[in-house]
C-alpha cells in the first residue's frame, strides 16, 4: 500500500490519500512530505481537492440530530397561534389570502374552505413569549434552549416530493441525502460506528410511508449511504457471524475477501469495490460497538424518568431519541429518526394529540440530556415536518372533530445547540396563518444554514456526475444568519 502511495502520491488529494492511508500519525506524516500543501488549506486546490478541504471553516455543530415528524404536523396546532381562526370559524377563507394557491387533489373539489380555528389552547413560555400549544407542555419547558422557526415554505405539496426535497435538496429520488453528503464530507469521529444512522418509529396517527431513497446515498459511493438500525435483537440485521463462526474465523474471512476485491479493483478500477471493502471493515467493527452503544441497562433511572417509560421499548419514539443521543455521544455525525402519523387530514384534535404525546417529553428531554452533559453546544438539533397544514378544514367542521391539509406555504420547526441561537422565534404569517410576511426560510435556505453550521460552505461542497456538479442545495440557497449565534 505504502509502495502504490509513493507511486501515485503526488496525484492524489487529500481525500483519496486519508481514506486510503488512514489517519495514523506516521500516514499523516506521510501525507505532508508527499503532498506539500495537504494541510495548508484551500490555496491552490482544484474543484475535487476543495471538496478534500471539508470542513472549510471551524464547525459550530460537530453531529447533528435530526427528528423528522413524518406526515407533516399542523403548525396551527403546535406553534403557530392565530387566534383570529376562532373568531371566524366556519367563515369562508378570503380570496385575496389564498391568492389562488395550488390545492392538492383532496381539497380542488371543495365548493367552500371554511376556516377553522386550532380546538386546543395556547400559551406564552420563555424570554421570547413564543406561543406553544397545550398538547406540547414539555416542549414548553425548554423553550429558551430551541429557535422556532414559522416562516418555513417549499414547492411540494405532496408527502413524498416534499419529504424527499427536505432529505435530498430535490423532489425526485436517486439524489445524496442530507446525511449522505455530511458523511462523504466530513466522515464518522468513530471509526467504528457509521458517520449516518437511521431510526424508525410509527406513532398512533395516520401514517405516510418512509423508503430508503431518504437515506440513500445517490450517485456518492455506497459507504455513504444511512445504516437503518431496527427495533429487533439485532439492532443492525446481518450483522451478526453465523454460529459456529469465530471472531478470528471472520478476521481471517475478511482478509481473504479483501484480497480477492483489491484484485478486481486493480483490473477494473471500480471505486465501488473499494467501497465494499470498507463497508465489510465497517461491519466487522461494529459487531463490538453496536451492542454496546445500544445497550441502555446502564442508563441511571434520572434518565429513564427524562425520557419516559417508553424508552425501555426498543423502537418506540422515546427510545430512538434515547439510541439518538446515544449515538451521538459516541461521535456519529448524523442521526436520522423518522417518526410516522402526522397525516391528520380528519379527526385532528384527537390523533394529534396522541402524536403530540408520543414525541413531546422525549423530544424535551434530548435537549435536557444533551445540555446537561455538555453536548448541546456541539450537537444540533431539529424537529418538523415536510410542510404544514391548512388553515381551513377538509371536508365538514365539526367542533372537536375536523382536518387539514397539505399548505406548503407556510409552516413551523425548530432547531436547538450546534451555534443556533437559544430562546428565539423567527419568521411570522399573517393573521390567517397562510402566508409569510417576515423572513421567509426556503428549503435550500435550511439545508444551506445546516451545512453552515457543520463548517461547511454549501455553494463549495460539489460533487460532479454525468457532466453536471451537484450539491444539496442545487442552485440557491441562502444561510439563515439572523438564527445563529
Amino acid at each position: 500500500m505504502e509502495k502504490e502511495i509513493l507511486e501515485n502520491g503526488l496525484n492524489q488529494n487529500r481525500r483519496k490519500f486519508l481514506s486510503k492511508v488512514g489517519l495514523g500519525i506516521g500516514s499523516l506524516a506521510l501525507g505532508s512530505l508527499l503532498i506539500p500543501d495537504l494541510f495548508k488549506g484551500n490555496a491552490g486546490l482544484d474543484e475535487e481537492a476543495m471538496m478534500a478541504a471539508l470542513p472549510h471553516f471551524a464547525p459550530k455543530a460537530k453531529r447533528i440530530i435530526y427528528l423528522f415528524q413524518n406526515g407533516a404536523p399542523s403548525q396551527l396546532e403546535s406553534f403557530d397561534y392565530k387566534p383570529l381562526l376562532n373568531t371566524y370559524m366556519g367563515q369562508e377563507l378570503p380570496e385575496s389570502i389564498r391568492k389562488g394557491q395550488r390545492l392538492t387533489g383532496m381539497t380542488s373539489g371543495q365548493s367552500s374552505f371554511p376556516l377553522v380555528g386550532s380546538y386546543f389552547g395556547f400559551q406564552q413560555y420563555g424570554e421570547a413569549k413564543a406561543w406553544i400549544s397545550d398538547i406540547f407542555p414539555h416542549t414548553a419547558k425548554i423553550v429558551d434552549d430551541i429557535c422556532i422557526i414559522k416562516s418555513m415554505h417549499t414547492e411540494a405539496i405532496n408527502h413524498d416530493p416534499a419529504l424527499t426535497f427536505f432529505q435530498t435538496g430535490a423532489q425526485v429520488g436517486n439524489r445524496p441525502s442530507m446525511g449522505s453528503w455530511l458523511s462523504y464530507g466530513l466522515g464518522s469521529e468513530n471509526n467504528n460506528l457509521p458517520a449516518f444512522c437511521v431510526l424508525l418509529s410509527r406513532g398512533k396517527g395516520n401514517g405516510q410511508g418512509v423508503y430508503s431513497k431518504l437515506w440513500t446515498n445517490g450517485f456518492l459511493d455506497s459507504v455513504h449511504q444511512g445504516v437503518q438500525f431496527s427495533a429487533s435483537e439485532d439492532p443492525v440485521l446481518y450483522l451478526g457471524d453465523p454460529k459456529g463462526m469465530s471472531r478470528q474465523d471472520r478476521r481471517k474471512m475478511l482478509d481473504q475477501i479483501a484480497s480477492l476485491n483489491q484484485m478486481n479493483y486493480e483490473n477494473f478500477g471500480d471505486p465501488e469495490i473499494n467501497a465494499k471493502i470498507q463497508q465489510y471493515e465497517m461491519a466487522f467493527r461494529m459487531q463490538t460497538a453496536v451492542p454496546e452503544v445500544t445497550d441502555i441497562s446502564k442508563e441511571p433511572d434520572s434518565i429513564i424518568k427524562l425520557y419516559g417509560p417508553d424508552c425501555l421499548i426498543p423502537g418506540t419514539y422515546a427510545a430512538n431519541c434515547l439510541l439518538a443521543r446515544k449515538l451521538s455521544e459516541n461521535g456519529v455525525r448524523f442521526v436520522q429518526l423518522y417518526h410516522q402519523g402526522w397525516d391528520q387530514h380528519g379527526n385532528l384534535p384527537n390523533e394529534m394529540a396522541n402524536q403530540a404525546k408520543d414525541v413531546d417529553q422525549a423530544s424535551a428531554a434530548l435537549i435536557t440530556d444533551l445540555k446537561q452533559r455538555g453536548l448541546l453546544d456541539e450537537t444540533l438539533v431539529i424537529w418538523g415536518g415536510e410542510f404544514g397544514r391548512t388553515n381551513y378544514c377538509q371536508g365538514k367542521i365539526l367542533a372537536d372533530n375536523y382536518g387539514r391539509d397539505h399548505h406548503p406555504r407556510a409552516f413551523s420547526i425548530w432547531m436547538a445547540g450546534g451555534g443556533v441561537k437559544p430562546g428565539i422565534v423567527h419568521g411570522e404569517t399573517d393573521d390567517f396563518g397562510y402566508n409569510i410576511t417576515e423572513d421567509p426560510v426556503h428549503i435550500h435556505d435550511f439545508q444551506a444554514t445546516i451545512l453552515h453550521l457543520a463548517g461547511i460552505d454549501h455553494e463549495k461542497m460539489v460533487y460532479k456526475h454525468l457532466g453536471r456538479r451537484y450539491r444539496l442545495t442545487d442552485v440557491s440557497g441562502k444561510v439563515v444568519k439572523q438564527i445563529l449565534v
